[in-house]
């Protein structure tokens, strides 16, 4: 039986962040988004602000689950959520992470030490959510833009 784990892939304009994970934890050195597993009772977006807070210290507002995928290993669903930073000092919990970064797409893209699943989301799947993103604001009335 798959466990259900969201990735926060929190965002602060035009950059997002990383963590490079603990030498202790499960994949030690790898950089990917902030993840963890979502606790019984938990909502994916509960699991989202709470594992921000605890792995970086900082507030966030989940937007949407915008993907899901299998762990290499078969162990984890990934459930991907956009997350947009709202405040709070970066303070990684250093019993998990190494150390964090704000990047932006192509720096991630260019970056080894990262899981494969990650990476086909930051070349594949942001992209086309920008894309969709940018064709929506094309279609708004004028008086609606900001």
């Amino acid at each position: 039986m798959l466990l259900d784990a969201i990735v926060a892939v929190i965002t602060n304009g035009d950059k997002v962040l990383l963590i490079q994970r603990a030498p202790t934890v499960r994949g030690g050195g790898y950089w990917a988004p902030v993840s963890g597993e979502v606790e019984p009772g938990e909502s994916q977006e509960a699991a989202v602000v709470r594992e921000a807070m605890e792995e970086v210290g900082l507030t966030v507002r989940p937007l949407r689950k915008v993907w899901e995928n299998i762990t290499s290993r078969g162990t984890f669903r990934l459930h991907w959520w956009l997350a947009e930073y709202i405040g709070g000092e970066l303070v990684i919990e250093k019993r998990e992470v190494s150390a964090a970064r704000w990047l932006t797409v192509d720096e991630i893209c260019k970056m080894d030490g990262t899981f494969e699943g990650d990476r086909e989301f930051f070349q594949k799947v942001l992209p086309l959510l920008e894309r969709e993103k940018a064709a929506t604001a094309e279609l708004e009335p004028e008086a609606h833009r900001v």
